[in-house]
């Protein structure tokens, strides 16, 4: 046990719940969408989507999302093409193919009921130890701890704890602490409290100190260690990854699309045909989809960031020689009509080039 648990005597503990719930009572959130009748599953779907994403860009997938998907059976039967689309946009697209499994597993192992203990929870495709805790504590009011982003941020400040959050060591420090500090009553409003003083005050960036309810305790603020802490995680060359993007439009003016691998960068999404940088398009795509086409011209590269890789793209508009040649719409290839919808979900980049090609701003 460390010693800042040690140091926490369960009159310490009572205090610091208090007084984050009377701060929660009076300048907490209480309108969130995902609070009005709060199901294990209505706030199953709000954690998944709130993971390293912001509420205010939540909010409106999750009213979509839950408009058609009321019940996991339904989000278990529906196509995975739907559900990637009602995602498109959000990013960390992994979250919405484990979602659908998850709730096929709740399907085919719990009669569509919604699991109510922490290791049926846990054992849910794309729900780890926090997200668990979060579901029982904010749905059911069990006491389990939480430990996402906000939550680090306040008690590394708070009890002055050096470290980047996601090293082995200091993590297991604060999971100490939050177990140590969650209370048996009000589980859940303390839970929401702290991820709201997190998102709201004790922010990465200009904190607001002195509204905040434990800055009488606050060994940060103390020690003059608030611009410093939570560490952050130590710098590393991120390494890139070149591709060719093949942008085939016929004379109607459709662009042809292609659905990504199930696993993988942007796994299950629709996109252009992808190839390597120094390979040639129009041998490939008359080799591999009887696609006779001619080079248009190379557009401005660009690029996109995940969380350990930057992707530069390198897209190529190519012209198909002649109406009706080469794919139908079949299997993984799909002919885009202007101003018609996906087939399915698409990444940023994606839906902003074709963007771009509607509006004309692309030949």
């Amino acid at each position: 046990m460390t010693q800042e648990v040690c140091e926490i005597t369960q009159a310490r503990a009572r205090h610091f719940a208090r007084r984050v719930l009377a701060w929660f009572d009076d300048h907490g959130r209480h309108q969130l969408p995902w609070q009005t009748n709060p199901t294990p599953y209505r706030v199953w779907i709000s954690e998944i989507m709130l993971q390293q994403t912001q509420v205010a860009k939540v909010i409106p997938y999750y009213q979509a999302f839950m408009a058609r998907f009321p019940t996991v059976e339904a989000l278990a039967t529906a196509e995975t093409d739907e559900v990637l689309a009602l995602w498109s946009g959000l990013g960390y697209y992994s979250r919405a193919r484990n979602l659908h499994r998850a709730a096929q597993k709740i399907v085919r192992d719990h009669q569509g009921r919604f699991p109510e203990t922490f290791g049926a929870v846990a054992a849910l495709p794309g729900v780890g130890r926090s997200t668990a805790g979060a579901i029982l504590s904010l749905a059911l009011d069990q006491p389990w701890p939480i430990l996402d982003g906000n939550v680090k941020r306040v008690l590394a400040r708070h009890f002055a704890i050096e470290g980047w959050p996601g090293a082995t060591a200091v993590q297991r420090r604060l999971w100490a602490l939050a177990g140590a500090l969650t209370p048996r009553r009000r589980p859940g409003a303390y839970n929401q409290a702290m991820m709201d003083l997190g998102a709201t005050l004790c922010t990465r960036h200009a904190p607001d100190c002195p509204a905040c309810p434990l800055r009488r305790s606050c060994q940060a603020r103390r020690l003059d260690l608030v611009a410093q802490l939570p560490t952050p995680r130590p710098s590393r060359a991120r390494p890139r990854r070149r591709v060719q993007w093949l942008i085939v439009r016929d004379p109607q003016g459709r662009v042809l699309l292609q659905k990504r691998p199930p696993a993988g960068v942007w796994g299950g999404l629709w996109s252009f045909p992808e190839l390597a940088p120094d390979h040639d398009g129009v041998r490939w795509l008359a080799s591999r989809l009887a696609l006779r086409c001619r080079p248009l011209e190379h557009l401005p590269r660009r690029h996109h960031d995940f969380t350990h890789f930057r992707l530069e793209l390198l897209p190529r508009l190519f012209l198909l020689e002649e109406q009706g040649c080469g794919v139908a719409e079949q299997g993984n290839l799909y002919w885009l009509r202007p101003g018609d919808p996906p087939p399915g979900g698409l990444a940023a980049p994606v839906a902003a080039m074709l963007t771009e090609i509607e509006r004309g701003d692309r030949p």
